[in-house]
């Protein structure tokens, strides 16, 4: 059986942080005379690779930690036989202990430098740390579940949602606050297909407007009591 609605106690979505690594060099030839040139390509490329060690061989095996490029920029296709004196990579980090966090922003510095210098080029790391780990308290959890039982039935809420690694500034709210945040399905398209989010299909599906809106209606009911119902 599908669910509509589901959460959990503890620990649900990772610190989500950004991180930009600029690799230069002279630049140069890469065909007429690349012997003269210090090329940044073969620094980022270990890099990329060297990457994966943090993860791999830095992260204890039970802790949770990702790291992902999304970006990779340098030359021109207009100059395809020139090595760029200049390549950026940006990437994503992801982590529930502050521990962890720690240890990757301070790996993939260590790792960017030691990288450039072994090819004779520099290397300049900017880390932005965004959202902390976002950790459900069971109180909190316990009143979203009464709510979205009353919404759409207890048969279509789950209590024990597996945690993923995704981001969500909900987290900050909850270092003034304890909260819990609660997931609402968004359900298949008419021919059984499905596109997740941050993919070019996704289509969010607005029939579930007015379940989310109840929902939030009945976490007042929850929060008031029937005292407030009965005004």
């Amino acid at each position: 059986m599908s669910c509509r609605s589901a959460t959990c106690t503890g620990p649900m979505l990772a610190a989500a942080d950004h991180w930009t690594v600029t690799f230069r060099g002279p630049g140069g030839p890469g065909g007429a005379a690349p012997q003269r040139v210090m090329d940044i390509t073969y620094a980022q490329a270990h890099f990329v690779l060297g990457l994966q060690g943090i993860v791999g061989r830095n992260v204890a095996p039970l802790d949770t930690a990702v790291t992902s490029v999304g970006y990779i920029a340098g030359g021109t296709l207009e100059s395809r036989n020139v090595i760029p004196s200049e390549l950026v990579i940006g990437r994503t980090a992801r982590s529930y202990s502050a521990e962890v966090r720690d240890l990757i922003e301070r790996r993939i510095a260590e790792l960017a430098d030691v990288t450039a210098r072994a090819w004779g080029c520099e290397a300049h790391t900017e880390y932005e740390r965004g959202p902390r780990a976002l950790i459900n308290q069971a109180e909190q959890v316990r009143v979203s579940l009464a709510a979205a039982a009353a919404t759409v039935g207890a048969e279509n809420v789950a209590d024990q949602l597996r945690p993923t690694t995704g981001g969500e500034d909900f987290a900050e709210m909850m270092q003034v606050r304890p909260g819990a945040f609660m997931r609402i399905g968004n359900g298949v398209g008419a021919d059984g297909s499905f596109h997740g989010l941050h993919t070019p299909k996704y289509d969010f599906n607005d029939a579930i407007i007015p379940d989310g809106i109840a929902y939030r209606v009945n976490l007042v009911h929850q929060e008031l009591g029937p005292a407030w119902q009965d005004q």
